[in-house]
């Protein structure tokens, strides 16, 4: 009760009719962030649900965490590997929460000042949507990009893709992927090839931070087996190795409601049996590459569960989620093989679905009208 009385205090010069009402939605956003809001509806439909936006921000950030933490090791883990340095668990930890931490910090701290920006300019409350999307930015980044990039990549994707489209709940493409195509393809150089996915890589000599996708494409063999791209210990984006934890955050999400199951198994379906495909032709080394191995390495299995699920820029209609999911799959798996400048696809392949997924609704409910008034009709029509 204290802190609940302590905040009110500080809120009373930001009430309606005082000096500081205009910065009113900024202190909101601490006492929203903290507790409960009280506010009731005193007419018209009610709907009581325990959930609301925040305790659906809680849950993804908490099934993020397992990929997370997994993240922060490996990447201690793959710098003292390559390095040839011995190490401990604890080693590879702190060194990986040396590198991630300021990236984390950065990615919060502009993307909540913009946020906030916002909310008293329009004069509308802080919502917890940003929550997950601090988090998503720099787990979907190299581990050395400068932190002024992240920074930058950041304020496109909350000024560009959220706010320029009225907000959370209104923005068409997926604020997190809009943060990491900005910087791929402003600052190319930083994004890819293979001194970008190992710690320090670009320093020390002898390290290579090759990626499984990144040897086929170049027509290389690849060293490491099928256990370790599915644990995820192998180069590649801070938490996007390891589909091991990125399926106990699906588990979550699923048994939640927060996730929807038809979008993650569409896009696994649309993936395996394109590259299934791609095997049976066998031109390349990444057609070649056994279709199981293409759902477990890159971005693919994190993309689908987190990125594609993203409830405002995927598809609403429950038919419409399978053809998004079976369509973000066969692109992804499209943009591997056919694009050997870009062999990781998954972020490509979301943001066009992104754009398109108002067109498939559109389509599934219009066809729904249809078969419906067809029903009618015949119903309706007297027998001869």
């Amino acid at each position: 009760m204290k802190l609940r009385e302590s905040i009110d205090a500080i809120k009373k010069p930001f009430g309606k009719g005082q000096k500081l009402e205009r910065f009113a939605p900024a202190v909101n956003a601490f006492d929203t962030f903290l507790f409960v809001p009280n506010h009731t509806t005193h007419k018209g439909a009610h709907i009581r649900d325990g959930v609301d936006l925040k305790r659906t921000m809680v849950t993804v950030i908490i099934a993020l965490l397992p990929a997370f933490i997994y993240g922060v090791y490996n990447t201690g883990y793959q710098y003292f590997i390559q390095s040839g340095i011995a190490f401990t668990f604890w080693d590879a930890l702190l060194h990986g929460a040396l590198k991630i931490m300021p990236m984390v910090a950065v990615s919060y701290g502009v993307g909540l000042a913009i946020e906030f920006a916002f909310a008293v300019y329009r004069g509308h409350e802080v919502n917890e949507g940003y929550l997950v999307t601090g988090l998503l930015i720099p787990m979907i980044m190299p581990v050395d990009i400068p932190l002024w990039m992240v920074g930058l990549s950041v304020a496109f994707a909350v000024l560009i893709a959220k706010e320029a489209f009225g907000g959370t709940g209104m923005n068409i493409l997926n604020p997190a992927l809009t943060a990491r195509a900005f910087a791929f393809f402003a600052y190319p150089t930083y994004m890819s090839g293979n001194k970008v996915w190992v710690s320090e890589a670009s320093n020390v000599d002898g390290i290579s931070g090759e990626t499984v996708l990144g040897s086929l494409a170049a027509g290389n063999d690849v060293s490491y087996s099928m256990f370790d791209m599915f644990m995820g210990a192998i180069p590649g984006s801070i938490a996007e190795t390891s589909t091991l934890w990125v399926l106990v955050g699906a588990a979550i999400l699923i048994l939640t409601g927060v996730g929807s199951w038809r979008i993650m198994v569409g896009g696994v379906l649309g993936a395996a049996v394109t590259a299934f495909l791609f095997n049976l032709w066998g031109a390349n080394a990444l057609m070649s590459f056994d279709w199981m191995n293409h759902l477990i390495v890159g971005g693919f299995a994190f993309g689908i569960v987190f990125m594609a699920t993203d409830p405002v820029s995927a598809a609403q209609t429950t038919k419409g989620k399978w053809i998004y999911g079976i369509l973000v799959g066969l692109f992804c798996m499209l943009i591997r093989v056919f694009n050997p400048a870009y062999p990781e696809g998954v972020m490509l392949a979301i943001l066009l679905m992104n754009v398109f997924a108002p067109t498939i609704d559109h389509c599934v409910v219009e066809g729904n009208i249809k078969r419906r008034k067809k029903r009618l009709n015949a119903t309706l029509t007297p027998a001869s």
